[in-house]
């Protein structure tokens, strides 16, 4: 009897993304076309667009625009009512917090005192930041052919996924506002560097193009708020903030 094939584990890439309330859906938007400029093949246009002074590649597809879109409003939603719960639980905190977040981003122990521990944040079950924190995923599938007694037909299994961790603060001051925005355009530009340098050195795991289908590899984008407020209480070292500073 042949031996079945041992699945393949999909590569793996973890990002950051940090913004206030006002700039999360176009950070997080600016990640995902980047992302999917670099794995989707069928032939487009190059095209380009501002995202914090940073100029990033766009996709002009309709359906991953809508995809996009549609995903990162449902995260909007999310973190919206985290941040609504916050405000009733615990709203004395917040500045406080939020303080804490951006002193992990930015390495200043002065703002981030009183936020649960020095480097940034703190690490327990509450969002660290005030804002609320969220998690996007992007999977990409290839067909297999599956042949068993009782089956026969294609699957889909993932050869890579990269997760978004999304971040977001809400400064109380003119100080704060200032020094959000350098975090989120550094932490933007960290992100892009390492999609970069991924896609440019990890090759080998891309399947081969065996269909004449116009988009050879499916793909999803799904959003998952709740387990990234729950791994990051689970992980450890200091919360999101703290664990920033060392960015993959």
């Amino acid at each position: 009897m042949e031996k079945a094939a041992e699945p393949k584990i999909p590569q793996e890439f973890i990002l950051d993304a940090f913004a206030d309330p006002t700039s999360v859906r176009d950070v997080v938007r600016g990640i995902l076309h980047t992302i999917f400029f670099h794995r989707y093949f069928p032939t487009i246009t190059p095209q380009t667009h501002d995202v914090l002074d940073l100029t990033l590649p766009y996709v002009a597809e309709p359906e991953l625009e809508t995809l996009i879109a549609q995903r990162t409003a449902t995260l909007m939603r999310e973190l919206d009512a985290d941040r609504t719960q916050q405000r009733s639980s615990s709203p004395a905190s917040l500045p406080q917090q939020a303080r804490a977040v951006v002193g992990g981003f930015l390495g200043s122990p002065s703002l981030a005192s009183g936020g649960g521990g020095g480097g940034g944040g703190g690490g327990g079950g509450s969002s660290a930041n005030g804002g609320g924190r969220g998690q996007v995923s992007v999977q990409f599938m290839e067909k297999t052919r599956r042949r068993k007694m009782w089956y026969k037909g294609d699957e889909e299994v993932c050869w890579e996924s990269w997760t978004i961790r999304v971040t977001v603060a809400e400064p109380r001051t003119e100080n704060e506002r200032a020094k959000v925005r350098r975090a989120m355009e550094t932490t933007l530009l960290t992100t892009v560097m390492k999609i970069i340098t991924s896609v440019n050195s990890f090759k080998d795991h891309i399947p081969p193009i065996t269909t004449t289908e116009t988009n050879p590899f499916p793909y999803t984008i799904t959003v998952n708020q709740k387990d990234a407020v729950g791994g990051a209480a689970a992980t450890g070292g200091g919360g999101w903030g703290g664990r920033f500073g060392g960015l993959y």
